[in-house]
């Protein structure tokens, strides 16, 4: 029987991953101030990935694991792995340009976007709810965006980057989507994790040749840091509420993650929270809201979230 101390505590574990993120972002966002972006999404995959591997193998915490065909590693090299390497480059190289509060907000989107690739246009009353989600999602990105476009020198490269980052976060949830008729969600991770990462190898290698790096403390403790909270230990809190709780009701949780950002930025980071990040949210809320009215959960849907 499932009794409110179980809700309780799958609630108190997303509380922790939406934490683990925005401290994440904003880890990622001190990490370019300091290192080269895709040497910082690289070798926290391989990390990641390694990790993921090790627990998959030596413990049963994700469940039972499946042997995968050469026709799926193939598919994974191919598809999903470079989807997910070129996702988290963005992801990196826009908070170069851009606050991570913004960043995360345009991830925030992807649901929306996964939504609309659902089906066309019809007559219909769902059609208009997903129609109207995604309008309300746009009017907020249009609000977030504006200033930038209007401020002599404005830089809406960042922006531009988020967005792009946010599609494919999306098309990246639909290739899960396929894997998960064979791995679990944990299995996805570790598959598509090492082999991103080996994409992304040759032009990490290629930033380190340009110059030495800054090897403290400070910046190998807040890798540390995004490997494990933010890469692993988020995860395995947020796989095992979509074990239990219907997706959408995961997703309201995630919806808190650009505000998680912004404070955990104006606090380690100084940045200043813009005065059309609150309307932008809050558009971007309600659309994915409205989108997830009504949407009934499968199990294919158990997928990571835009911060892995």
């Amino acid at each position: 029987m499932f009794t409110s101390r179980n809700h309780s505590a799958i609630a108190a574990g997303l509380t922790c991953s939406i934490l683990f993120w925005g401290a994440n972002n904003t880890g990622v966002k001190y990490l370019v101030q300091h290192w080269p972006p895709v040497f910082i999404a690289c070798s926290r995959m391989w990390c990641v990935g390694a990790i993921f591997y090790l627990l998959l193998r030596w413990t049963d915490w994700f469940g039972a694991t499946h042997a995968m065909t050469p026709e799926l590693r193939r598919s994974v090299w191919r598809r999903s792995s470079f989807t997910l390497a070129v996702y988290v480059a963005a992801f990196t190289v826009s908070l170069q340009f851009t606050s991570a509060s913004h960043v995360a907000l345009y991830l925030g989107t992807s649901p929306v976007w996964a939504l609309l690739a659902e089906g066309g246009p019809r007559a219909d009353r769902d059609s208009l709810r997903r129609y109207g989600a995604a309008g309300l999602a746009l009017s907020g990105l249009v609000i977030l965006f504006w200033p930038k476009l209007h401020t002599a020198g404005g830089d809406w490269r960042g922006d531009l980057l988020a967005l792009g980052a946010s599609f494919l976060w999306t098309i990246y949830g639909r290739q899960c989507r396929e894997l998960a008729q064979t791995l679990s969600g944990a299995e996805i991770t570790s598959a598509t994790m090492w082999r991103a990462a080996a994409w992304l190898t040759p032009v990490a290698a290629w930033e380190l040749a340009q110059g030495p790096l800054a090897f403290t403390w400070p910046l190998l403790g807040v890798q540390v840091y995004c490997t494990v909270f933010g890469g692993v230990l988020a995860f395995a809190l947020y796989n095992n509420a979509l074990r239990h709780w219907p997706v959408s009701q995961v997703f309201m949780f995630s919806n808190l993650i650009p505000a998680s950002t912004m404070v955990w930025a104006w606090l380690l980071l100084g940045e200043p929270v813009t005065q059309t990040f609150w309307v932008a949210m809050a558009l971007v809320i309600a659309g994915v809201a409205l989108g997830q009215l009504k949407r009934t959960p499968r199990a294919t849907d158990q997928c990571p979230t835009p911060n892995e």
